[in-house]
């Protein structure tokens, strides 16, 4: 008998132990695994991935937007985690960035201003035009392609799953990506 309530206490916290790690883990998959361009470049060392970077300002509506509907979305954060590495990047920061050997500042940054303040010099770098605008780099820092404004899940999905599969890398005429985009599986919600 002994036995038996000790089994049965056993399995009920192992059971709790599995269901509190379950809700964890449900909860971390909630948020995209956000660090610096710095950080991700250092992690290409021992688990090379592929760079997913949300170029930003503190001003922008779309910005907002993309980061509490497609940001926040499971399918979106699931799929960006697994694999990307995601970058956020405040391209009016005055924080600056080591980057493929080269420094990149934002020398106009003025920090008693309002609004919009400068523009940061690895904006530039990758000629980014709109805000939010998301960067595609391979493991090495090579821009891929770059993707500008709002974009629900459904819309990133497309650029994402491209970008993994290197579907870029096989198709070469227009006829190829008009096929591809017809026939493309869209699953995010």
């Amino acid at each position: 008998m002994k036995n038996t309530i000790y089994f049965f206490a056993l399995a009920i916290l192992s059971f709790s132990f599995q269901t509190s790690n379950a809700q964890l883990l449900t909860e971390a998959e909630t948020e995209i695994n956000w660090m610096s361009l710095e950080e991700a470049m250092a992690l290409q060392e021992t688990a090379p991935k592929k760079i997913f970077m949300d170029v930003y300002t503190k001003w922008c509506g779309p910005c907002k937007m993309l980061d509490k509907n497609t940001f926040h979305n499971a399918d979106v954060v699931k799929y960006v985690n697994e694999h990307y590495y995601a970058v956020k990047f405040d391209a009016e920061s005055p924080t600056t960035i080591n980057f493929i050997g080269k420094e990149f500042k934002n020398p106009t940054y003025d920090p008693n201003k309002r609004g919009r303040n400068g523009v940061h010099e690895l904006s530039r770098y990758f000629q980014v035009s709109a805000y939010p605008s998301m960067m595609f780099l391979s493991s090495e820092g090579a821009v891929i392609t770059k993707a500008e404004g709002y974009l629900q899940p459904a819309q990133l999905e497309y650029y994402l799953k491209t970008i993994v599969d290197e579907v870029y890398l096989r198709l070469k005429t227009e006829d190829e990506w008009k096929k591809y985009q017809e026939e493309f599986p869209y699953t995010f919600k």
